[in-house]
């Protein structure tokens, strides 16, 4: 016999059976937090306004107090998000969009570590007189899409990008050090590296972190036994994940990573779908893609959203990470229930395109950004509950319809990765021709056309070899 209010979707119920006390304290807010009764109820909070271009990166700090932002205009903004107050903004001393602004841990909040396409790793030391320094730590030879924290560490995270390399850095010695490079599984193009998108780090055993980008595979490494040899820098993986009717594709790339907290690997496509996969859905360390071989990869399915005219992150939500959630080029945020793949709750998360999404670590609220100039806080405030759109099947039908006619077209690795570079300057162009004229300029759109025929690094002199750079800018 089936339990009365399973998931917790009479609140009053529990309530009531934490008021008898027949639910601890800390069972009952974790039971109510992951209900679909406050799903329902996610409604705008507030918007935090002061970019002046395209917000790309949006981080909490351990507690959830402070979020960081980083923006096309070069600006990187601390925000007390509950008073919907801007606290600190300052100059990163990037030369191009951020990408990435992430909180050091066990820093007091006075270390932000961020990346851009300006292929620069930067250190903000935030000082007790309100002043700010950048350090330029180290570069790569591409624009460097992902940073990922060592968890519980106010020393040590990694970074990737373009370059194909993965590097590892400690604070203490102010030190990067190139780990490897992500190379092809097929033999014909083994000698060329897979530009990444995504760095992520198992919760569970950070010892293991995976990696994703220009291709269809996501590799998981071992920190403790990751290359091949000394010479070519080419990293072995432990193990890949890829759904079967992906495996040997060169049509489709990874945009985004997560994992749960019981290390399940969330995969987003880029004019795909989004994947989960169980620990043991892996295609092994020594993987070769072959047509005829009998892999039934059967990882699990989230659709009705669409990622294509922008690079998309995806994430986990609520306590137990019951929840997937992700942006769409609709500019709708969808949030599906992790155990039925059903969307469960669909928000209009802005005019024109959802770009990232980041759960506060304590309690349930979201923060996204996107196309537009702000970013938005959703909370469960709303008195009523909120229902899926009318017309939730017109849109995603659309969605559909959009993925399959991009799919048609076949791309080779450089084409997908030119496409990518120019991915967050199309929207800016998308949104001009549709819209005539909006307010939705970026501040460097003036630099538009030098960007998509070129991209200078404004420093000729340095090769990126140099691990020890920590130069006061």
């Amino acid at each position: 016999m089936e339990r009365p209010y399973k998931n917790s979707d009479n609140w009053l119920n529990e309530l009531y059976k934490r008021e008898m006390g027949l639910f601890p304290s800390r069972l009952y807010s974790r039971r109510l937090n992951a209900s679909q009764t406050l799903i329902r109820r996610l409604g705008l909070y507030g918007t935090l306004n002061g970019h002046q271009g395209c917000v790309n990166a949006i981080s909490f700090n351990s507690t959830g107090e402070l979020l960081a932002s980083g923006s096309d205009d070069r600006q990187i903004m601390l925000w007390d998000w509950a008073a919907e107050e801007l606290k600190l903004s300052y100059s990163s001393g990037h030369l191009d969009n951020i990408f990435q602004a992430k909180f050091m841990p066990f820093s007091d909040d006075s270390k932000i570590i961020s990346s851009s396409a300006d292929c620069q790793i930067r250190l903000s030391l935030l000082m007790e007189n309100g002043s700010v320094e950048t350090k330029r730590l180290f570069r790569h030879q591409g624009r460097v899409h992902s940073l990922a924290v060592e968890p519980g560490s106010p020393y040590v995270f990694y970074s990737c990008g373009e370059d194909g390399f993965v590097q590892h850095y400690d604070l203490r010695s102010c030190s990067a050090t190139k780990l490897f490079y992500c190379s092809s599984f097929t033999e014909s193009s083994r000698s060329s590296s897979v530009g990444l998108n995504s760095l992520v780090i198992d919760p569970r055993n950070p010892n293991y972190f995976a990696v994703g980008g220009a291709d269809v595979y996501a590799r998981v490494y071992d920190i403790r036994k990751y290359q091949v040899n000394a010479s070519t820098k080419e990293g072995c993986p432990a193990n890949s994940f890829c759904p079967h009717h992906l495996i040997g594709k060169d049509d489709a790339r990874i945009t985004a990573l997560a994992y749960s907290n019981t290390s399940e690997l969330l995969v987003s496509y880029n004019d795909e779908l989004i994947y989960l996969f169980q620990r043991d859905m892996g295609l092994g360390p020594n993987f070769v893609p072959s047509p005829s071989e009998d892999l039934r990869i059967e990882a699990q399915v989230f659709s009705g959203h669409r990622n294509s005219r922008t690079v998309k992150g995806v994430n986990f939500f609520g306590p137990n990470d019951e929840y997937v959630i992700s942006g769409s080029d609709c500019g709708h945020i969808f949030i599906w229930e992790k155990k039925s793949s059903e969307v469960v709750r669909m928000m209009i998360g802005d005019r024109h395109v959802v770009n990232q999404l980041e759960s506060h670590p304590l309690i349930p609220m979201l923060a996204t950004c996107g196309i537009e100039k702000n970013i938005k806080l959703w909370s469960p405030s709303s008195n009523d509950f909120s229902p899926l759109p009318d017309n939730i099947q017109e849109i995603m039908e659309a969605n559909r319809q959009g993925r399959e006619d991009h799919s048609r077209v076949s791309f080779t690795p450089d084409v997908i990765m030119h496409v990518l570079r120019l991915h967050r300057r199309q929207a800016h162009v998308y949104v001009d021709r549709r819209y005539n004229g909006e307010d939705m300029e970026s501040d460097e759109d003036d630099d538009r056309e030098a960007y998509l025929l070129g991209f200078s690094d404004g420093d000729p002199a340095d090769d990126g070899e140099n691990p020890r750079e920590c130069t006061i800018s």
